[in-house]
């Protein structure tokens, strides 16, 4: 069984990396496909100069829930860090068999956004994907995790291709497994991210390196001081299995400030083989 590692919608990065020559596609592994671990960048003040004691329990409560069914790799931003993570899980009486750590300095904890996408090529081997990370449009510190994805494919021995002529998050798209992507213009394509790229080059790069043939686009909207990621796609609606869309009712999804027209588009998008998705609503958080 050929595995996959998952980016969760957190955090994790530095070093000399491997680059590896675009000559064949790649295929991203659908979320829910069998995966070794889930990576976690840990909170720290370092860069804030505090709020990391705000989100710790978060990750203790996610680390604990992950470790009972596959490994946990955390990153900390220095051996002090481990030091103080370690007691703070033990404090917890979370079971440490399945966690290790991987030092390295980092700005912040969003790692499904600036982490490595892990990929497989047509030998079904796991390739890492380093994409351009520019904290949001430049809204934050970012050169730091930017670097992550090298960090991840250096330390875990695994080629790397360097796609950072093009910025993107891993919280801006959501993909089915089967071909097929959702995403917002305004969190891709806006000028913040990628001005000097069309929507058609930002396509050849996701087919090359995602493998997606059906892109299903949301124009969205830049949220500002709202909204730091421009309005991802993550934060309203998941595929799941092979066929279903898990999102929120019109309404709800208007609350959130989806358009009618995005909203229009979400309820009458078809998969990679022209079929209507089934939809779950989930109530709003």
């Amino acid at each position: 069984m050929k595995l996959s590692i998952v980016c969760f919608s957190v955090f994790i990065a530095l070093l000399n990396f491997t680059t590896c020559a675009q000559q064949e596609g790649y295929i991203m592994p659908f979320e829910e496909s069998p995966h070794e671990g889930t990576w976690l960048q840990w909170p720290h003040n370092y860069t804030y100069g505090g709020g990391a004691e705000d989100a710790e329990p978060t990750w203790v409560a996610m680390t604990e829930a992950l470790v009972t069914g596959e490994k946990v790799h955390l990153i900390a931003y220095n051996t002090e860090e481990v030091v103080h993570i370690n007691s703070v899980l033990e404090e917890a009486e979370v079971s440490m068999d399945n966690v290790d750590f991987f030092i390295c300095v980092n700005d912040d904890y969003w790692i499904r956004d600036n982490g490595p996408i892990f990929v497989n090529n047509s030998d079904g081997e796991l390739v890492v994907l380093d994409w351009g990370f520019n904290g949001w449009g430049g809204d934050t510190p970012y050169e730091l995790c930017d670097d992550i994805p090298a960090f991840v494919g250096e330390e875990l021995g695994l080629p790397v291709v360097d796609l950072n002529a093009m910025v993107l998050e891993g919280g801006a798209i959501e993909i089915d497994g089967l071909g097929s992507m959702m995403a917002t213009r305004s969190s891709i394509t806006g000028n913040d991210r990628n001005p000097g790229l069309t929507e058609t080059e930002i396509e050849e790069y996701m087919t090359q390196n995602l493998g997606i043939t059906n892109f299903i686009w949301l124009d969205g909207q830049f949220g500002g001081s709202e909204d730091i990621t421009d309005q991802h796609i993550d934060g309203f609606l998941k595929f799941h299995g092979d066929n279903t869309i898990v999102t929120m009712n019109s309404a709800d999804l208007n609350y959130w400030y989806v358009s009618a027209s995005d909203r229009e588009i979400i309820f009458n998008a078809t998969n990679a083989f022209g079929e209507p998705y089934n939809y779950v609503y989930l109530p709003l958080t």
